[in-house]
């Protein structure tokens, strides 16, 4: 296991251990700040690609689309030779990618797909898919072990709509819940499934604590909750906000199985504290190295390392691509994956 996390794919290590870096500029676009989450991956990129010769321009754009255009069309004037691109709405860059592409810069879309664009030249990111059946089956093991014999009331929360992972996130989960559904094991009591539903834009916790609000509300006055499916630690804790709000997690009152993603340090704690039950793991360090090492790649003049040319098609072509491993965590094994890694410090979570 910690070899895994350790080195991810061993021939991305050596590739990048033994080439010789050409100089060059790289601008990294990442979507917000507001997530510890993406505050590691512009820091572990910085710091990889400086280290491998490369300068860096690195930029968030909270959120806000016309801010991340208007960064992004500064780092094409500015000169950089590559762009390796977070996107907050894949749908939104065909314009600044053409610029870039005839400017002769390459385009990474790094952990969100970029949409509706032949100027994207690769992808790294997880295998998305998987992180969805690995939330559905943390779930489902936590309501066995905390709630004994089926059925369970479960309700669904979906990523944002504007973000493609979104939609593998939430077929993965489906793809393990489904079938309790239909078999009766799984009620979803309010009826609410499909992404154009359960969806939350921009992954904005206060939302899904609205929406939990609501749903607490219409149809859990006189019946509990037992699962919650959340695809992100962000919403999962605005979820648990809701839950504690009326009375859940008391000594009357156990708290509902919560999922989530990112293994961000607040839902650690909450993990440690048994209210959020899991989150899954993502080690974004793996993912900037496996970055580096495709931009280094293309400025070299050689094909980067790819796993996948069949699942990532962004309306104008299959964008090839890296897949990492995700990684499934709860407080059986938190400790070996993200203290055993040296991806925290156990001061951090203290």
């Amino acid at each position: 296991m910690k070899l895994k996390l350790l080195l991810g794919s061993a021939a991305i290590a050596i590739a990048l251990a033994s080439s010789v870096f050409a100089a060059g500029k790289v601008g990294i676009a990442m979507p917000t700040q507001s997530s510890s989450r993406w505050i590691s991956d512009g820091n572990s990129m910085v710091e990889q690609f400086e280290a491998a010769g490369y300068s860096t321009i690195l930029q968030y754009a909270e959120d806000d689309i016309p801010n991340q255009l208007a960064q992004i069309e500064n780092m094409i004037t500015n000169g950089v030779n590559a762009l390796v691109i977070a996107a907050i709405d894949g749908t939104t860059l065909s314009n600044a990618l053409e610029n870039a592409h005839h400017a002769g810069i390459q385009v990474i879309a790094y952990d969100r797909l970029i949409r509706d664009s032949k100027y994207v030249d690769y992808y790294a990111t997880f295998n998305n898919f998987k992180v969805g059946v690995q939330q559905a089956t943390s779930l489902v093991s936590g309501l066995q072990q905390q709630f004994g014999d089926s059925p369970y009331n479960v309700e669904v929360f979906g990523g944002s709509p504007d973000d493609n992972n979104a939609y593998f996130f939430y077929s993965g989960a489906m793809s393990v819940l489904q079938p309790l559904i239909d078999n009766g094991t799984v009620k979803i009591v309010s009826g609410q499934t499909g992404m154009d539903t359960v969806g939350t834009l921009r992954w904005d916790g206060a939302v899904a604590q609205a929406r939990m609000d609501n749903l607490l509300s219409a149809y859990y006055t006189d019946t509990k909750v037992h699962g919650i499916l959340s695809p992100y630690d962000g919403l999962s804790i605005g979820i648990l906000s809701s839950l504690k709000g009326v009375g859940y997690g008391s000594d009357d009152l156990q708290m509902p199985i919560v999922t989530g993603q990112d293994a961000e340090i607040r839902s650690i704690k909450s993990i440690l504290a048994n209210e959020q039950y899991s989150t899954v793991f993502k080690d974004t360090r793996e993912l900037a190295r496996v970055t580096v090492g495709m931009v280094n790649a293309l400025l070299q003049g050689s094909k980067p390392e790819i796993n996948d040319t069949e699942t990532y098609d962004n309306g104008v072509k299959v964008v090839p691509s890296y897949l990492l491993e995700p990684v499934s965590l709860d407080i059986s094994n938190w400790e070996e994956i993200l203290i055993g890694s040296g991806y925290y410090t156990k001061d951090k979570l203290q």
